[in-house]
């Protein structure tokens, strides 16, 4: 499982020293959308500040603000005590403030050491002097922690080790401030520890964090202190005594969520879905089989490289499986492609809802109606009617919030971009609905919204196969969980058997849990 699942024992508070940073009445607003209110917040150096708060709460606009990636339109920056005002990104750098974005921005085809000074190398006799770039790389590098040669290929490193690199290269600008936006939403357990590390390490040389996530039990453990924002304005602040779940949904959602998961007990129908002996193209040499039935709802749990993606991307016929067969209400089924898969019944929401599930440029009904435009087409042109009708149910259904149905999808919050990926494929009235990382990087409120519309549609006879690597999902949306080690099914949990221990020694290839993969 992902590291978010995992408890850590709370970091010791940081003995933050003078004012470094402070926000006073920022506020901003985009066309039809105010996105930040009066919003304040002061940082000081070695603190450790987590910023939490709902999708569409201002965090993000918040940090780009900071980071000279936006411009304010009302309020005062202060650095050191001294009104900034930042024009773009040299100006903040040049005030030791950096950000580290979620989708990482390195050049994958140069070496670590020219992305750690690109643009910025050193040169000699008026050429780049490559030896003293690498020598002061690996200076940076040291500081990271990260034991790699400044000459490696970035595209041939690990997530977590080119977010690393990322750090090494803030740190070589002499950052003061590191904006750390969902570092650790790619990476594995150990990479995230080796990341908490590298920022108890900073902290401790007195480097300002200031740490975005939507894993709380990473807030807890790590943050000093945590500024809730929610709908563009402050909602609270937390001290390092006082930070629990409960306070920090409490501030974040404006009201006690007393049942987050509130899975029923339900009547299962028929097999719907019958998988005997599938092989993947990723792990050839492994067969799997399972079955679901219609009104059931199944995770698939595993440590990360387990191969859980790869099933969900070969049940949809996204890469064609070597072998085995499927059976979709008692006929075995061909899913050579995406297109065999939705006459059949299926429907997959990906992991990355903006690369694969999304055409960001286009407007929210337009994207609603890609999955069905072949079967609304009337004589061979696009139904406006029934593109408008779809996206009306939709929305409506499944509260998308947005000033309008022509806003573009890429203007959405995380949680309303997920919502309209869900509804493009729920618009096919799927039998099996296939969900990898259903509610990666969206807040609690949204996910709350997910696992009611998961609840409603098994009360309605979908069968719904998801991927979670967030243990607390896995036992309290599952019926039923199929537990993935090196790329085959190591065990199957009812829902009486499902607890973090005997997932979590399932995920690990131990033998002590012995219940067949297809019960």
């Amino acid at each position: 499982m992902n590291a978010a699942s995992t408890s850590h024992a709370p970091r010791q508070a940081s003995n933050a020293g003078e004012n470094l940073l402070q926000v006073q009445g920022i506020a901003k607003s985009f066309p039809g959308v105010r996105a930040l209110k009066g919003v304040h917040l002061n940082l000081s150096a070695g603190e450790v500040l987590a910023v939490i708060g709902e999708n569409g709460a201002g965090k993000s606009t918040l940090m780009k603000i900071l980071a000279g990636v936006q411009t304010h339109d009302e309020g005062t920056i202060r650095v050191d005590g001294s009104p900034v005002q930042f024009h773009g990104v040299e100006d903040a750098l040049a005030q030791g403030i950096a950000l580290i974005h979620q989708e990482l921005n390195l050049a994958d085809n140069l070496d670590v050491a020219a992305n750690i000074f690109l643009g910025r190398e050193p040169l000699k006799g008026g050429l780049m002097d490559t030896a003293a770039m690498h020598r002061e790389a690996g200076t940076w590098l040291s500081r990271v922690g990260l034991s790699v040669d400044p000459s490696t290929i970035v595209s041939t490193l690990t997530i977590g080790h080119q977010q690393l690199v990322e750090i090494a290269k803030a740190l070589s600008v002499n950052a003061r401030v590191l904006i750390m936006d969902e570092p650790t939403s790619s990476l594995s357990q150990h990479e995230t520890e080796q990341l908490f590390k590298v920022i108890e390490d900073l902290s401790s040389k007195g480097v300002a964090i200031v740490y975005i996530s939507h894993r709380l039990s990473e807030v807890k453990a790590l943050a000093d202190r945590v500024v809730v924002l929610r709908d563009g304005e402050n909602a609270g602040d937390i001290e390092r005594d006082a930070i629990s779940h409960d306070q920090m949904v409490r501030l974040m959602v404006g009201r006690d969520i007393s049942q987050y998961y509130a899975l029923k007990e339900r009547w299962l129908g028929e097999v719907v879905m019958k998988v005997n002996g599938l092989r993947t193209p990723q792990n050839p040499h492994h067969t799997l089989d399972f079955e679901l039935r219609k009104g059931e709802i199944v995770g698939i749990a595993g440590l990360v490289g387990a191969g859980r993606t790869e099933v969900l991307q070969t049940l949809f016929g996204v890469t064609p499986a070597l072998g085995g067969a499927v059976e979709m209400d008692g006929q075995v089924r061909l899913l050579q492609n995406a297109r065999d898969a939705i006459q059949c019944g299926l429907a997959l929401v990906p992991e990355d809802r903006k690369q694969q599930g999304l055409v960001l440029e286009m407007a929210v009904k337009e994207n609603m109606s890609l999955a069905s435009l072949r079967r609304d087409q009337h004589r061979g042109f696009l139904n406006r009617k029934k593109e408008q009708a779809i996206c009306d149910e939709m929305m409506e259904s499944m509260h998308i919030k947005t000033p309008s149905d022509m806003q573009q999808a890429q203007y959405l919050s995380g949680g309303n971009q997920q919502k309209v990926v869900l509804g493009k494929w729920l618009a096919m009235r799927p039998k099996v609905l296939l969900l990898d990382e259903p509610t990666r990087g969206i807040d609690v409120g949204a996910k709350q919204d997910i696992y009611r519309l998961m609840e409603q549609l098994a009360e309605e006879g979908v069968a719904i196969l998801f991927v979670s690597s967030e243990m607390e999902e896995i036992i309290g949306m599952s019926d039923r969980a199929l537990v993935m080690h090196e790329g085959r099914l190591s065990g199957s949990l009812k829902r009486h058997e499902l607890n973090e221990e005997s997932v979590m020694q399932l995920a690990t290839g131990s033998d002590r849990i012995s219940d067949s993969p297809a019960a």
